[in-house]
């Protein structure tokens, strides 16, 4: 079938929710891959942590990487509900899945959960730092000072203060991932916060590739277009929700199943010569 026929198209029914936003109250709901994602062994005993896996691309990604081998820490700020389904999901492909609740906007925080990895699963092989706020503004001076405080600090200082804590507990082979946006290269001003801090993504895990270069650890980007995530009810209008994905050229929003297999290349062996780069998940609309 052809992929612009697939998944569910826009108009959505309209639909609002208070952040951060749940799974289950989504219509149509995401499609995390529970009855498509077939694994291959190719992340067989791997430890990973991801941050913002309660859901959306989080959640395809865990469910990706336990049906591949991997067990899963899943970082989460309060969503239990949402959080327990993919604890389900990860530990219905036979691997252990460890639920680590709290703002990753707090830098000691960030330091517990990877302590808390570390102390459960021994290691850290594949460090995903997916977790992003965003709200929407129709102009600049809207933007509370507060908003801008936070969007930086859950988007990019926790990126950091992670992975910082995380290297010292990655060999080499392993693995980081930063989920940043085509707002990166083609900023939506009415999301000015939010696409300023995937810019800073990007460029900053450019730079780390080549830190880490020595070390024998990769680190790459990907940058999806429009997601089907409880994120957009939760930080848009309902007219924009109903729209949502209607921009780019395969006109519907990407189901998160469909960022998983992106995200299971980046971290596997076979990927060993694949770092510093940025993989669009775009529905068909370039980066810059």
């Amino acid at each position: 079938m052809s992929p612009q026929k697939e998944f569910p198209k826009p108009p959505f029914p309209k639909q609002t929710q208070s952040l951060p936003g749940s799974s289950s109250a989504m219509k149509p709901q995401p499609d995390y891959g529970e009855d498509s994602y077939k694994g291959a062994n190719r992340l067989t005993d791997k430890k990973a942590l991801i941050t913002g896996a309660d859901s959306g691309i989080g959640r395809a990604v865990a469910l990706a990487y336990a049906r591949e081998g991997a067990d899963v820490a899943v970082s989460y700020l309060d969503e239990h509900e949402d959080a327990k389904e993919t604890q389900r999901l990860v530990e219905a492909a036979g691997r252990k899945c460890l639920l680590l609740p709290g703002d990753i906007s707090q830098a000691e925080h960030c330091r517990t959960l990877v302590k808390k990895t570390v102390d459960a699963l021994g290691r850290i092989d594949i460090l995903v730092n997916n977790a992003a706020h965003q709200m929407t503004y129709d102009a600049l001076e809207k933007i509370p000072d507060e908003e801008w405080d936070k969007t930086l600090a859950t988007n990019l200082s926790a990126m950091f203060y992670i992975t910082k804590a995380a290297l010292p507990h990655m060999k080499p082979g392993s693995s980081i991932i930063n989920t940043a946006s085509i707002n990166a290269d083609v900023p939506n001003p009415t999301l000015l916060a939010y696409a300023t801090t995937k810019g800073a993504i990007q460029n900053f895990t450019a730079g780390l590739a080549q830190l880490l270069a020595e070390k024998g650890i990769r680190a790459n980007t990907v940058a999806p277009g429009p997601v089907w995530t409880p994120l957009i009810p939760a930080s848009m209008d309902e007219e924009k929700v109903s729209n949502f994905g209607s921009q780019v050229p395969m006109k519907r929003p990407a189901q998160p199943c469909e960022l998983a297999a992106v995200y299971v290349m980046l971290a596997s062996d076979e990927a060993s010569y694949v770092s510093g780069a940025t993989v669009a998940v775009t529905g068909g609309k370039p980066l810059l």
